[in-house]
Order: C-alpha cells, then sequence, then structure tokens
C-alpha cells in the first residue's frame, strides 16, 4: 500500500477540517479547496496550503467540479483525496477517475458506490440480500408517461426521492396525482444542483416513519462488523437534526434483525470502510 503523506479534502467548512484535525494528529500534509463564495471560510486557513475550485461556477458546483478537483489533487501533489460527506463522497466516477490518476480515494471502491452510493441500485442490493425494502418505481424518459399508473399501484401518498447523495436534498412528498409531475421535475431539479445528476425514483411514503441509522466497519479481508443502531427521526427538511442511541422504541428482536440486516447488506456487496445503512421503520406495525 502506497505511504499518505498528504490529503486533499474534497469538501468544506466543518467537515474538511474534521479531516485536517486527523491528518495532523497523524503527521500528515493536508491541502483544501475552496469555491470563491468561501475564499475567507475558516477550512481554508485550517490547512497547509489551499486551492481555488471550479472558477467562475456557483458556489455549490464548484464542489462538483471533478476534472477540476483532479487538476489540484495532482498539482499539489497529493496521495489521496477524502471526500468527506455530502457533494462526491458516493459519485463512482470521481473514486474512478483518483483510481486512473494513481490518486488513493478514501472511501469504498467505485464497483461499491456504483451498487450503494445509488439509492435506487442499493435497494436492488438490499433484495438479493434478502432484506425487505419499500415499493418504489424509477422515474425515466421510458415511464415518463406511465409514471401516474405506476405510482397509483403503490397508493398515496408517496415520496420523491433522488437517486444521488442524500441530506434530504431533492425530496418531495406527494400526497395527490395532482401534485406528482410538478413535485418531481422540483426534485430533479434540487437534485441536478445538489449532486449534478437528477435521477430520481418515487417510493412508499411511510407517514410518521422512524429513521434508523446502523454504523458498519468492513475491512478489505471480508470482515464487517455493526456498531449498532442509532435514531435519526427528528427532522427538518428530511435533514435529520439529533441522533440518539440507542432507539428506545426497538425491542431486541427488532434491533437484533435491523443490524444483521445492515451486515447482510454489506457483505453482499465486500463493503470495506465505514458507512451507513439506513432503514425506516414503520411504528404503526
Amino acid at each position: 500500500m502506497k505511504k499518505i503523506k498528504k490529503i486533499l479534502a474534497a469538501n468544506r467548512s466543518e467537515i474538511a477540517i474534521r479531516i485536517f484535525r486527523a491528518a495532523e494528529e497523524s503527521g500528515i500534509s493536508t491541502a483544501a479547496i475552496y469555491s470563491k463564495e468561501d475564499r475567507f471560510a475558516l477550512h481554508r486557513f485550517k490547512t497547509d496550503e489551499s486551492y481555488l475550485v471550479g472558477e467562475g461556477k456557483g458556489p455549490i458546483q464548484a464542489y462538483l467540479d471533478i476534472n477540476s478537483i483532479i487538476d489540484i489533487a495532482k498539482k499539489a501533489g497529493v496521495d489521496a483525496i477524502h471526500p468527506g460527506y455530502g457533494f462526491l463522497s458516493e459519485n463512482p466516477e470521481f473514486a474512478d477517475l483518483c483510481e486512473k490518476n494513481k490518486i488513493i480515494f478514501i472511501g469504498p471502491s467505485k464497483e461499491i458506490l456504483s451498487r450503494l452510493g445509488n439509492k435506487i441500485a442499493a435497494k436492488e442490493v438490499a433484495d438479493e440480500a434478502g432484506v425487505s425494502t419499500i415499493p418504489s418505481v424509477k422515474v425515466s424518459e421510458d415511464n415518463k408517461k406511465n409514471i401516474h399508473n405506476e405510482v397509483d399501484k403503490i397508493g398515496y401518498p408517496v415520496i420523491v426521492k433522488a437517486s444521488w447523495g442524500g441530506g434530504g436534498r431533492g425530496m418531495r412528498v406527494v400526497r395527490s396525482a395532482d401534485e406528482l409531475s410538478e413535485q418531481i421535475e422540483f426534485a430533479q431539479s434540487e437534485s441536478k444542483k445538489a449532486f449534478g445528476k437528477d435521477e430520481v425514483f418515487i417510493e412508499k411514503f411511510l407517514e410518521d416513519a422512524a429513521h434508523i441509522e446502523v454504523q458498519i466497519l468492513g475491512d478489505k479481508h471480508g470482515n464487517i462488523v455493526h456498531l449498532y443502531e442509532r435514531d435519526c427521526s427528528l427532522q427538518r427538511r428530511h435533514q435529520k437534526i439529533i441522533e440518539r442511541a440507542p432507539a428506545h422504541f426497538l425491542d431486541q428482536a427488532s434491533r437484533d434483525s435491523i443490524c444483521s440486516s445492515a451486515v447482510k447488506i454489506a457483505k453482499h456487496v465486500n463493503y470495506y470502510g465505514a458507512g451507513t445503512i439506513e432503514f425506516l421503520f414503520d411504528k404503526k406495525k
């Protein structure tokens, strides 16, 4: 394995600062990127060197400029790129380009990201692993004309979700057929701005469901463990505000089932690194 002497954080603000702090504790040099709007941001001054990224692009699009980030990484002579979370952290194209340029991508491989970074593909993995999923349908050019019929089969209310990324971006609850087309367009637009992709899907919306996350850790020898669950149900605009551990309302059987399901999914794709498997727990059942 190549020794990491210098890391570039492909992120901003407190996420980048956390990366710099961990690198410094390990004796590793760091480099930052910043958009024009972030030229006075704290993360730019908490690193050994910093570079303007995505010149001429918006404050979000700048951090999604894969080619610019790779060019900066080569210019800075870094050994590895840490994407943090959000932005390009689940983008298989970014991981692939890092590999092609002999830069370590601190995260799962492009193959794993292709299967789990995309929510539609991740649900297919869960199905293959024998873990139940919520009824859903992908929105594509092929089925746009029939999407109303597909959603009728699922039953309202439904929720439109961005296939890539997270953080509550590109999510819209739809309670009637009259709203569907408009909300799909809103979700696609928001997803495009946040993640650079406008792919969305529609899923049955569970009223008052608990949002449970299970942290997993895997190595490259096939060992995968879970670190139990946390309750992330307290949210604003589909973005969690507070995490509580453990989820006090789960009985032991439900807890064991959810945590073992997370490990099943991770093992199915030979996952390595740190990751989170997310579940919706229907309290009414």
